[in-house]
């Protein structure tokens, strides 16, 4: 069946948008297309349909598709645990922790699995829209590539290439790039996207007329940036806010190896709640809560939280009333300790935790990769009665202890986190929390915010809502025909 390649000039040059715009596009007109991605690295992961991992963006793109995600549609993720080494997840799986230049000879194993899943979605849909990862002009990294030309390569498939013109240069991207790569390359790629352009496109056509001309490749379409669009991000913590009176100030530390950043969209998008990530030597603003979020490695992140002064700042924060939530990785922080006895996360070991909650967390091989539905806890709050949670799981530990006791869910008839005695503290292991908008009101609730100050906003619907503005996007400002032909529509 055929597949379509976007690459991309840079990281962050729009890949992941276009991608999931033309797989909704086509969705839209009743056609049978999947998202793919070769490689993946990236610390924000979802749980697939099939009991596996994948990255956030595809899928995003998956459900642009109206498809849920499968292991098949990014068959390697690599999730970073330190500046050098990562978790190697292949279809959905963990395969083992490698570091980069041991993953440099495994690529050629991994090409396999690539295929065998490409394979795979090509026999269960009519059109694979792919993603390739960075770009494809990084020199020392173009042996036994697998993430770009040498999956399109090997897959036969055309590309087209996307620059950012936001970032300026986009000319030089877009040109470099492709004196950069093979001429086999360089034939099968079909020409070009501008992305996030602002301003009058007439001025802009002197240079399309000029980029055409010079290599011979058409321009497809120049895209508009989007003011608004809050999307899933794969990578880049951002915030937005509102200095509205009575706004809830919620603070995140951004930690080193922070995963599934992605629990906190739907509070951006609230209008009652001021969202403050706080990354390394930053001061700690006062906030009426503050949510340690997910980890990938949570015993490093834990000395890094020491060693940014978050420990005292957290006891005050407590003992002027505020509220603390940790999820996942944040969750596990609270107790005692957590033991990496077999080395899961790096360095085999035990690092002494908060110290908030009587418990304690063991690394344990077997990752829980599941979707799960309950209702809050009772302990929670008064106002959280039988009010129904949604989320997913995704972590290696076993987490035990008296805390235990005073869940924060109950989940498929089984408790999940805690909560402390005098209702400040809480954790949970449960990512997608704030998404149902009845569990995230609560949860605000509980941390005090008036329900004058607005309500949550579905996040679900609001990710299709943002779907259809990007496929909107492609009715409006691409060759359509042009695309038609290059997929065989």
């Amino acid at each position: 069946m055929p597949t379509l390649m976007v690459q991309g000039t840079t990281s962050d040059a729009g890949k992941t948008t276009v991608v999931a715009a033309l797989c909704r596009w086509l969705a839209r007109q009743g056609v049978s297309v999947a998202p793919f991605k070769p490689q993946n690295m990236a610390l924000n992961s979802a749980v697939t349909v099939d009991g596996g991992e994948i990255g956030r963006s595809t899928a995003l793109q998956a459900l642009a598709c109206g498809l849920a995600p499968h292991s098949d549609m990014n068959p390697v993720l690599l999730k970073p645990q330190s500046d050098c080494g990562a978790q190697v997840i292949l279809r959905g799986q963990v395969h083992g922790n490698m570091d980069a230049l041991d993953y440099h000879a495994y690529k050629a194993q991994a090409m396999a699995s690539v295929m065998v899943s490409w394979r795979a979605l090509s026999e269960r849909y009519d059109v694979i829209i792919a993603e390739g990862a960075g770009s494809p002009a990084e020199i020392n990294l173009r042996a036994n590539d697998i993430a770009n030309m040498g999956f399109a390569e090997a897959a036969d498939c055309p590309v087209l290439l996307v620059g950012d013109i936001d970032k300026g240069g986009v000319f030089a991207q877009l040109v470099g790039t492709l004196a950069l790569i093979s001429e086999s390359e360089q034939a099968r790629t079909a020409g070009f996207i501008i992305n996030r352009f602002r301003g009058d496109i007439g001025l802009l056509e002197p240079g399309l007329e000029w980029l055409e001309a010079r290599t011979g490749k058409p321009v497809f379409g120049v895209l508009p940036y989007l003011h608004g669009l809050v999307i899933d991000s794969e990578d880049s913590v951002s915030t937005t806010g509102t200095s509205e009176a009575g706004a809830l100030n919620v603070v995140v530390p951004v930690l080193p190896r922070i995963s599934n950043h992605n629990d906190f969209d739907p509070l951006r998008l609230h209008p009652g709640v001021n969202l403050t990530f706080v990354g390394p030597d930053e001061p700690i603003p006062p906030a009426d809560l503050i949510i340690l979020p997910g980890s990938k490695s949570t015993r490093r992140d834990l000395q890094w939280l020491n060693q940014q002064g978050w420990p005292e700042a957290i006891r005050k924060h407590l003992r002027y009333g505020g509220k603390l939530l940790g999820i996942c990785g944040g969750f596990q922080m609270l107790g005692q300790g957590v033991e990496d006895p077999e080395g899961l996360e790096g360095e085999t070991g035990r690092t002494v935790g908060l110290g908030l909650f009587d418990m304690s967390t063991r690394m344990v091989p077997g990752k829980q990769l599941k979707e799960v539905t309950g209702v809050l806890g009772s302990a929670l709050c008064a106002v959280a009665d039988n009010i129904t949670l949604t989320g997913y799981e995704m972590h290696n530990g076993i987490t035990e202890g008296s805390a235990l006791t005073r869940p924060f869910s109950v989940l498929d008839s089984r408790a999940d986190g805690a909560v402390s005695a005098d209702g400040q503290i809480a954790g949970t292991y449960v990512h997608g929390l704030f998404d149902a908008p009845a569990a995230c009101d609560a949860i605000l609730a509980w941390a005090g915010l008036n329900r004058e100050n607005g309500r949550a906003v579905d996040y679900q619907a609001h990710r299709l809502q943002q779907l259809d503005r990007l496929a909107d996007q492609v009715d409006q400002c691409l060759d359509k025909e042009r695309l038609r032909r290059l997929l065989q529509l």
